[in-house]
């Protein structure tokens, strides 16, 4: 690359601003310069598509459509157990004949929309829109169901509204894998020296979050919509674990299983021969 400056892109919530706040602080020391833009994951998902940035969350459903550009890094994943999208509405019953209603889902490109179509069928009449914007259109009756993320999970009854499928439950059940939510990429003519030294300095600003989990708050409450200090603590502790330090063999299989499922149920196409991976 012919300087030191990147473009780096990644999300408001809790579990990325955790992550990245070393890095992008200076604590851990790096030879780059950070551009750094924090926005919606659907918006993160859009501009990979565009090749806006050099380093971005991204959702593991959009990734297929930008291989040939990114490749994923081993380090700042969402995946775990416990943590996948869930399915809300104001009656249980609704989950019954899914091709007939009307579900809202946090942007088409998003993990949570690819997950209601490889439990559901393709043929699903999906709104798409802000994430925190799910719950109050399925409690005002402009959605029949919701496929609601991040800290929905814990927020949903305020709501009024009721669970009526775990689909990340549903994924560990059918699979025996953690659920892929989101990674990182980065563009590959970065070269492979420039993106083992971000992996590496993303590991290492994940490993000092945990370790100093009080330094990061005022920026986490900085882009945290104004969400409660317990629902941030329980983000955090669901969305970052072992797997954001390094996804290893059973994170990478559980990358795989998706794509495989997905390939096979004709939403998303392969991978290119070059891999998927740093």
């Amino acid at each position: 690359m012919e300087n030191n400056n990147l473009k780096l892109a990644f999300s408001t919530c809790p579990n990325d601003t955790f992550m990245f706040h070393a890095l992008v602080s200076g604590i851990i020391k790096t030879d780059y310069n950070f551009e750094i833009s924090l926005t919606d994951i659907e918006d993160l998902n859009n501009m990979a598509l565009k090749k806006e940035n050099d380093i971005t969350k991204v959702s593991f459903s959009a990734l297929s459509g930008v291989l040939d550009d990114y490749v994923l890094l081993r380090s700042g994943a969402a995946l775990g157990r416990g943590c996948g999208p869930m399915v809300v509405s104001l009656n249980s019953d609704n989950i019954k004949n899914l091709e007939n209603k009307k579900i809202a889902v946090p942007g088409m490109n998003t993990t949570a929309a690819l997950l209601i179509r490889l439990y559901a069928g393709s043929d699903l009449n999906l709104i798409p829109m802000p994430f925190y914007e799910i719950m109050p259109a399925v409690r005002e009756k402009k959605a029949d169901l919701g496929v609601i993320i991040h800290e929905g999970r814990f927020t949903y009854k305020n709501y009024n509204l009721v669970s009526c499928l775990d689909l990340g439950q549903w994924w560990e059940d059918t699979t025996g894998l953690p659920i892929p939510l989101g990674g990182i990429a980065a563009k590959r003519n970065l070269g492979s020296e420039v993106i083992k030294h971000i992996q590496t300095a993303l590991s290492e600003s994940v490993l000092y979050a945990f370790k100093n989990p009080d330094a990061s708050s005022e920026y986490i409450k900085k882009y945290a919509q104004e969400m409660e200090e317990d629902v941030i603590k329980e983000h955090i502790e669901l969305y970052v674990n072992e797997f954001s330090v390094k996804l290893g063999k059973e994170g990478e299989n559980a990358v795989y299983e998706l794509f495989k499922r997905s390939e096979k149920a004709g939403i998303l196409s392969g991978w290119p021969e070059n891999g998927i991976f740093s």
